[in-house]
This record gives structure tokens, sequence and C-alpha cells, in this order.
């Protein structure tokens, strides 16, 4: 809840508050099991958030994928709840047009620190850079779905784990 409490931006923040939390924090997942989480979460359908549920089944099961993803979406259907009533004030406010600016610029800092880990944690030998540099290509040059990439990556994963290499 502390997380989906405090995430802002994009999902991939997710990624930082994770990393922070639960794997140097606690030590509770590796950085693989973490990297892992996030691919499951990118190839299921919907928000990133899917990785709260992937995260919490490897710590607990099933009762602790339901807790993570209770605990991640409640407190977003909360605020909501919440901010209803002062919505109207708040797009009128030039304070609050201002902090949200200041959290679009921590969200942009958050996502950059995740783009280093996420790297780090996959671009450890020639064939994930390869896998990274032709996913990146594909993407910029003809506008692959960035879905069919991470299905293509993960087959290439598979393929790789299947020969032994």
């Amino acid at each position: 809840m502390k997380i989906g409490a405090l995430l802002f931006g994009s999902g991939y923040v997710l990624v930082a508050f994770l990393d922070a939390d639960l794997v140097r924090g606690l030590g509770w997942l590796t950085e693989r099991q973490l990297f892992d989480a996030v691919a499951v979460g990118q190839l299921t359908p919907g928000p990133l958030f899917s990785t709260a549920t992937f995260v919490g089944y490897i710590l607990a099961g099933p009762a602790g994928a339901l807790a993570a993803t209770v605990g991640i979406f409640l407190p977003a259907f909360g605020f909501v709840a919440l901010s209803i009533p002062v919505l109207d004030r708040l797009a009128r406010s030039e304070r609050a047009r201002r902090a949200l600016d200041g959290l679009n610029a921590a969200a942009l800092g958050l996502l950059a620190a995740v783009t280093v880990v996420l790297a780090r944690a996959s671009l450890l030998d020639p064939l994930g850079i390869a896998i990274a540099g032709a996913a990146l290509l594909a993407l910029v040059r003809i506008g692959a779905s960035p879905g069919l990439l991470v299905l293509i990556g993960g087959l290439v994963g598979l393929a790789r784990a299947a020969v032994g290499s």
C-alpha cells in the first residue's frame, strides 16, 4: 500500500520503489526476480502494476498475490474518491499545477533510474545487448508494437535457456 500510495507518473516508477524497498532495503527479492516480475508485468494485459501481483506471488504465494494487488490499487481508488469534491478547485489552482509539475519532474527522474536498473539487469552479455539494440531499432524505425517486442525477446530468452548457453 505504501508503494501504491506514492506512485505517480508511470507504472515504471513502481520498479524504482520495488528495487529500493524489496531488493536493496529488505532483501526479499533478488534483482533478477524483480527483473522477471517486470517482464511478467509487460506480458500481461493491463498496467505494469500487475508486476506487484507477481512480486506478491513470489513472496507469499496466492495470498501474497492478492494482498499485493489490493495494496497497489487501493490507494489510487481512495485518492480519487477523496479528490472528487475538490477537483474543480485544484484544476483552477496555480499552486496545484506547480505541485503537479514538480511531481512530474520527480517521476521523470525515477524513470531514468529505472532505465539504469533494467539495463544493468539485462545488458549482461552480447545477446542481451543485441536484443535491446534490435528492439530499439524496430521500435524507432518501423514502429513495432512494444508488446510484440517483449514477446519476441522472451521467446529468444526461452530458446537460449533451452539450448543451455
